[in-house]
């Protein structure tokens, strides 16, 4: 082969190889540092950028993009000398690239011990109930103390979470017999609580039931007084309209002495003076005459008829056979009569005999 064209050939692969040194492309939120003979020149941006070669060294990329970084969990003491392991989450991202490569050797390491000690200082100014309990309080102090060391290193910490907070086995028993016994404690004050409610409620109920059954009583009381009183005063008023005899009265006395005596209890009781006056005018209405009512003088004015009816046919059956009498013999007399025979005589006492009982009770 001619020497001409191998150096010819090495030349344009040199050059060749020159030109792609010399052409840097950056990836969007990439950044690379940039030395001239040794020292700080430039950082590439993202996109294309020319460098000279054999004289600027470009260093590894820097991602600016915000990143996560979760830490081993770290023995911590607390105030009251328990020990607990907690476990820590960082998000941060790179400001400044020149100052992420140049200030610190290893940033990540130094995030890591810085998170370490300042959440020591933190939690051994706590006890365990308030590390448990104050998550947002030791972010807080954790993130400021961060940020502020470093800012310097061209670094912003956004967020720092603690993802768990482990005390020990011991403590962890004690504290699941605290919270069953708070969760006990609970349940029993709730079962109280609908214990009374309950209670409450149902005496609530009686109380407004007892009240309208009052009020029914009292309503179901006043109409039947008023009933009773209306009933009084219509027997009131028909009394004194139909003026009653007293025998009347004394009547409804004998009628209500037997409802006296119907209780199961009365084996003794006392009869009022106003009973006895009542008895003596009962025998009195029983033994002396009444007035007779409509219907009794009705009939009575029919029996009268029929009575002098039946007196008048006997007179004149007797006067008829007194007559066949005389002229069957009429020179002896009188004859000795039968006991079953009419005289003349006996018909003249019976009629006489009406008329005194017509005259004493005469017909209307």
């Amino acid at each position: 082969m001619d020497p001409l064209l191998i150096v010819g050939v090495l030349i344009v692969l040199f050059a060749v190889f020159t030109v792609m040194k010399s052409v840097r492309i950056v990836p969007q939120a990439r950044a690379r540092n940039v030395e001239r003979l040794g020292r700080y020149h430039t950082t590439l941006k993202p996109g294309l950028n020319f460098v000279i070669p054999y004289i600027d060294r470009v260093y590894p990329m820097i991602d600016l993009r915000e990143q996560v970084v979760s830490f081993r969990p770290q023995p911590v003491i607390t105030e009251d000398n328990l020990v607990v392991e907690i476990d820590t989450v960082l998000y941060f991202q790179v400001t400044d690239p020149r100052a992420a490569a140049y200030e610190i050797a290893n940033y990540i390491q130094a995030i890591e011990q810085l998170t370490v000690t300042t959440l020591r200082n933190v939690i051994g100014s706590m006890d365990l109930e308030m590390t448990l309990t104050s998550r947002d309080t030791i972010n807080s102090q954790l993130r400021g103390v961060l940020d502020e060391a470093t800012g310097k290193w061209g670094i912003r910490v956004n967020r720092v979470e603690i993802k768990a907070i482990d005390p020990p086995k011991s403590i962890k028993d004690a504290m699941e017999k605290q919270m069953r016994a708070e969760r006990d404690k609970r349940a029993s004050i709730l079962n109280a609580e609908g214990q009374r409610q309950s209670q409450i409620l149902t005496a609530e109920g009686d109380k407004q039931s007892a009240i309208l059954r009052a009020e029914g009583e009292r309503s179901a009381a006043i109409l039947k007084a008023q009933g009773q009183s209306q009933a009084i005063d219509e027997v009131f008023q028909a009394v004194h309209r139909n003026d009653p005899d007293p025998k009347l009265l004394a009547y409804q006395y004998l009628q209500v002495l037997p409802e006296l005596a119907k209780g199961q209890g009365n084996t003794f009781w006392v009869i009022p003076s106003e009973v006895t006056s009542a008895l003596q005018g009962v025998s009195k209405a029983f033994t002396e005459s009444l007035p007779q009512s409509p219907a009794t003088r009705e009939l009575s004015r029919e029996e009268h008829s029929s009575a002098a009816k039946e007196a008048a046919e006997a007179q004149q059956a007797a006067a008829e056979a007194v007559a066949e009498a005389a002229e069957a013999d009429p020179t002896t007399g009188p004859r000795q009569l039968g006991p079953g025979a009419v005289t003349p005589d006996a018909l003249a006492h019976l009629q006489e005999e009406h008329l005194r009982q017509e005259q004493r009770n005469p017909a209307p």
